[in-house]
């Protein structure tokens, strides 16, 4: 599940250090999309047939969400909630990389920062760890599976994800 292994590299060709920068660009262009609420920018962080499990984070705050399943699905669901309604920002830090020939692994801890764009005194800032599955697409990465579990929250995330 989550990439814990000791150490980040015992030696490494510039093409796995070119991997392991593009693995978390993934993830890097999954949030920057959001926050400038740039469609194509978010779009290309997703496969085709992407999952995103945001159900685990949902449930800290006793919310049910169901499983988010297509690249066209997660972008409309996403954008579509949050247009005109939320400011987001997010902060990606920690990475750990696992690769595996077309394959790889990606931990993170993401800090989500979101504001009622009418009122910013109504947020919620969610830190989140996420369980990343990704596949090579060209000489990009892409995510193929998105696990989304809330460490901590402040705020009222009901009043943002309602």
């Amino acid at each position: 599940m989550y990439v814990t292994s000791e150490r980040a590299l015992a030696t490494a060709s510039a093409e796995e250090l070119r991997d392991r920068v593009e693995v978390v660009d993934a993830l890097y262009r999954f949030g920057l999309g959001q926050d400038l609420r740039d469609r194509d920018l978010f779009a290309s962080a997703f496969a085709v047939d992407a999952t995103l499990d945001f159900r685990p984070a949902a449930a800290r705050w006793g919310a049910e969400v169901p499983l988010m399943t297509g690249r066209d699905a997660i972008v409309d669901t996403i954008l579509g909630r949050f247009a005109g309604r939320v400011d987001t920002t997010h902060v990606v830090t920690n990475p750990r990389v696992r690769l595996d020939g077309d394959a790889a692994r990606l931990t993170a801890l993401v800090e989500a920062q979101h504001l009622l764009s009418a009122d910013h005194a109504v947020h919620a800032l969610l830190k989140n760890l996420y369980d990343v599955a990704l596949v090579r697409d060209g000489s990009r990465w892409v995510v193929r599976s998105m696990r989304i579990e809330n460490v901590w929250y402040t705020g009222t995330p009901a009043a943002i994800f309602a």
